[in-house]
């Protein structure tokens, strides 16, 4: 088991008093579209709890790092139990999530052990975790993040299999939690400029140029459209939004069946 190993020195009651307000939990947050996530947040005056594999690279008064392995299910447990009983969160983003490509009959059942801990069993450790504080506060925001590749994509079954279980997770939740004031809704992002999409399309090759030009929009994505899809959903005002799954895609999933 891999232990969560937190940044903070601040003590437990200084965290929580901080925390009162808008305290936001944000995985996979050490790059790209966590990374994007957690700085728009902190740019809008939210508390954010990182929790994170890598060494943090973001440095803020009101970012709390939690190095975690959110693949390890004993890991993520002791992790989100630390972290709820320290911040009174009302805000979730669980964008945490990798891929190990491969067809189905050479891909090995670790691979799926793996992409389902980390994609959607992760997911729901953390929701169990902050539901008590929600509950009391008549009030939560949940924004999970899915992919278009739930729509179905080769070599991609098993990452597909929890992305598509992610959108069925919302939908489930959100009439589930909806009477305590509870929205939970999903995003698809499309293409987004992020390093890890980067090394594998490099800006500027024939196959990126011939990627935007199939993009409605003309551009490829950046991780702050997504941050402003998740601040929407957020939002107070959005309250009577719930079980959706947005597409920020810039289009690109125009002419797949809908989900």
């Amino acid at each position: 088991m891999t232990p969560a190993r937190r940044r903070s020195t601040t003590s437990p009651r200084q965290l929580r008093t901080e925390a009162q307000e808008r305290v936001a939990i944000v995985t996979g947050s050490s790059s790209g579209i966590g990374e994007g996530v957690c700085r728009f947040l902190l740019a809008n005056d939210f508390t954010v709890v990182a929790l994170q594999r890598s060494r943090p690279q973001l440095q803020h008064t009101r970012l709390h790092v939690f190095q975690v392995d959110l693949a390890d299910p004993e890991a993520t447990q002791a992790a989100a139990d630390e972290v709820v009983s320290k911040f009174a969160v009302t805000y979730l983003v669980n964008n945490a999530g990798a891929n190990r490509p491969n067809l189905i009959d050479v891909a090995e059942m670790d691979d799926l052990d793996y992409v389902v801990n980390l994609n959607l069993r992760a997911a729901i450790v953390l929701t169990r975790a902050v539901l008590p504080e929600m509950r009391a506060a008549r009030f939560g925001r949940i924004v999970n993040i899915s992919s278009r590749a739930a729509l179905g994509k080769p070599r991609f079954a098993m990452y597909a299999a929890t992305k598509a279980g992610i959108v069925g997770l919302t939908r489930s939740l959100a009439l589930e939690l909806g009477k305590d004031g509870i929205t939970v809704n999903a995003i698809a992002p499309g293409p987004v400029s992020t390093p890890l999409f980067n090394d594998a399309n490099p800006p500027g090759s024939p196959q990126t140029k011939k990627l935007i030009e199939s993009i409605a929009v003309g551009r490829m994505g950046t991780p702050q459209d997504i941050a402003e899809a998740v601040m929407f959903f957020f939002s107070r005002n959005s309250g009577f939004i719930t079980g959706q799954m947005l597409h920020v895609c810039g289009g690109a999933s125009l002419g797949s069946a809908p989900l």
